[in-house]
């Protein structure tokens, strides 16, 4: 009994020290000036997808940025060139929690999303932990890397269509 006992302290203690390695969007913290830097950048970049400002967000993304849907993946020509086509239409970003992790000149943020897209003429729903990588160029943040991984989670958006669609 006293072995489970320790084994389950043990486990306990194990897990909390790997939460504390990262930032997490599900573990509160005060972000630092540069990570309230990025977050807003996060923010706003949400903003610019919404309202399909490709002009932005072309600055915004680097040359070799890489996008990773759930439909596929593709470079940023395809991105900006989906967005302004409206091939997949940002509608809406509920953002319950964001993070960021800054290693140098490199970021990773990380976003636990609601997405309400219009994929095909088709509106569809889904819970996404999105994956931003950002690279620091000549001072300037810019986007290396968007991937959206799908979460097992129920969606939390209020008004949001009562059955997520596989597509996206």
């Amino acid at each position: 009994m006293k072995k489970l006992f320790f084994a389950l302290i043990l486990l306990t203690s194990g897990i909390k020290l790997c939460q504390a390695q990262a930032n997490l969007p599900s573990v509160p913290k005060t972000p630092t000036k540069e990570e309230q830097e990025l977050l807003y950048l996060s923010k706003t970049k949400w903003a610019w997808m919404t309202d399909k400002k490709v002009d932005e967000l072309k600055d915004l993304f680097t040359e070799k940025c890489v996008f990773v849907h759930m439909g596929g993946s593709w470079g940023k020509d395809q991105e900006l060139n989906t967005i302004k086509g409206g091939f997949i239409w940002y509608k809406k970003a509920e953002v319950y929690g964001a993070s960021v992790n800054i290693f140098g000149n490199t970021a990773i943020l990380l976003n636990d999303i609601d997405l309400l897209a219009v994929v095909g003429g088709n509106e569809v729903v889904h819970a996404f932990m999105v994956t931003e990588v950002y690279l620091k160029e000549d001072g300037k943040w810019k986007m290396g890397s968007l991937t959206f991984s799908t979460l097992i989670r129920p969606v939390k958006m209020a008004g949001a269509p009562a059955k997520p669609s596989q597509q996206h």
